[in-house]
């Protein structure tokens, strides 16, 4: 029972490390430009379920079937996930139509290339529903708050199971000196 509760415990310590590093990545730069963003829409099921998290990385070039992130990213408009249908354009200056896979048409406009934030790599089902309330107030004192409260009572109950032992050893020395001061 005890290894069980153990591979629980640092199950729970590696899930913690792993959201922690999504939300860093959603705020902060990372090298390499890899940039992570949540997916809102459907537009892209089943391939990319709405809620999940999307990896983007930037190439030198994309090419019809690659699922892009494009446009601006801003307070109030997300950028969109949408795959390639189709480039025109010359080499200095590509464009593409996208679609999502859901959708029955084509997007209205052609993106160029500079619109482009990058290809997906990676996208993790419903995780983006954790990041995005991770981001919130409310959610990150949840998130971090439950996993603290756990540590803190895992580390409590550490100290009075040791506490006990140093008493019983105590306690254990005690009689065997009263039995060696009696023995004489």
């Amino acid at each position: 029972m005890k290894i069980f509760q153990k591979i629980l415990q640092y199950l729970l310590y590696a899930i913690l490390v792993f959201m922690a590093l999504l939300v860093l990545a959603s705020a902060l730069p990372i090298p390499g430009g890899v940039k992570t963003f949540v997916v809102r829409s459907g537009s892209m099921e089943p391939s990319i379920k709405t809620g999940s998290v999307v990896v983007v990385l930037p190439q030198k070039s994309y090419k019809v079937g690659d699922t892009v992130t494009y446009g601006p990213n801003t307070k109030t408009k997300a950028p969109t996930t949408h795959r390639i249908v189709s480039e025109s354009g010359t080499p200095d200056r590509r464009f593409f139509l996208t679609k999502g896979d859901a959708n029955n048409t084509p997007d209205v406009r052609e993106i160029s290339q500079r619109e482009v934030i990058g290809k997906v790599i990676l996208d993790i089902p419903y995780f983006g529903y954790v990041v995005a309330a991770a981001q919130k107030p409310w959610g990150f004192a949840v998130i971090v708050g439950i996993p603290a409260l756990l540590i803190i009572g895992d580390q409590v109950m550490r100290i009075i199971r040791e506490v006990k032992r140093i008493k019983t050893k105590k306690q254990e020395a005690r009689i065997k000196n009263q039995a060696n001061t009696n023995a004489d």
